[in-house]
């Protein structure tokens, strides 16, 4: 019993201590590198400030109105109403489509090749034409977020849809259940960890979608990609540049903790019944029972 205390102490040790390594060496490279390029006024503009000057240039002064937490802050508050309200409408919008996309091959195969269409093309490429649509304010950044986010959320729900159990569809024929009882208690059910999936995968591409919208339409409210752009453009507020970035990038990891603990407690009925992300046969025929 010592020796399995002792091995599983080492290993909560190690769980801390090797990260925190990683990290010392990653400050140790970056300290180096901007003591070669940052201090050389030449390639300051293109360099990495300093980690420290990034933490008190650019977090720090607290009661500062131009420059500090409280207008990054300030910046990020519009980055954030885009990037939930986008999300809510790539999942709303994803699913949707992946629902119709299941009801029929010929729909899905109407429907699919543009939703790889919209994934692959660049959102720069088609910025003047997204202005010349919707402005240059809220309508199209929420545009630029859904298209980004819209993708993952179709796959994944149309894969869950489509991987239900043969068996248990058989069931539900034997029965006589409509299509719209098949598609409310065996498959939305069923795809619900596929879809969960891909809200997190949307998640995060919906912080980055809103990120770049800022930085190309300046018109109306402005996020923090307004603020990383103005202040990428002097060397003397690279600082502040990092700590912009650092705070949007801090944002897309809290977004991916908050859907990934959403998740959890989603679909936390297929992973206590052990069941590989499936709903058990009794609850489904139990439906069914009460359906008749």
């Amino acid at each position: 019993m010592k020796f399995f205390g002792r091995l599983s102490q080492s290993r909560r040790i190690s769980h801390v201590f090797l990260p925190l390594i990683t990290f010392v060496v990653f400050l140790s490279i970056w300290y180096t590198y901007a003591k070669l390029h940052y201090d050389n006024p030449v390639q300051r503009r293109n360099a990495l400030p300093y980690p420290h000057e990034i933490v008190t240039d650019g977090f720090l002064p607290l009661n500062d109105k131009v420059n500090g937490l409280q207008p990054i802050l300030g910046y990020m508050w519009p980055t954030v109403k885009v990037t939930l309200l986008g999300l809510v409408i790539a999942v709303a919008l994803g699913v949707l489509v992946a629902i119709l996309m299941n009801f029929s091959k010929g729909i899905e195969k109407s429907l699919f090749p543009y939703a790889v269409i919209l994934q692959t093309v660049p959102i720069l490429a088609i910025t003047p034409l997204l202005t010349e649509l919707f402005g240059e304010e809220l309508g199209v950044r929420l545009v630029v977020t859904v298209l980004v986010a819209l993708f993952p959320v179709i796959t994944n729900t149309l894969f869950g849809l489509q991987s239900t159990d043969r068996a248990l569809h058989d069931l539900f024929t034997l029965n006589h259940a409509n299509r719209w009882t098949r598609l409310t208690k065996l498959e939305l059910p069923s795809a619900m960890p596929s879809l969960m999936t891909g809200i997190r995968i949307a998640s995060g591409s919906a912080v980055i979608g809103s990120v770049v919208a800022d930085f190309f339409f300046a018109k109306g409210e402005k996020g923090i990609g307004y603020y990383i752009r103005t202040r990428q453009q002097q060397s003397i507020q690279r600082p502040e540049m990092f700590a912009g970035t650092i705070m949007a990038s801090l944002f897309g990891i809290l977004m991916f903790i908050v859907i990934g603990w959403i998740t959890s407690r989603a679909i936390r009925n297929w992973h206590d019944s052990n069941l590989a992300h499936r709903p058990s046969s009794f609850k489904v025929v139990r439906t069914l029972k009460r359906k008749s």
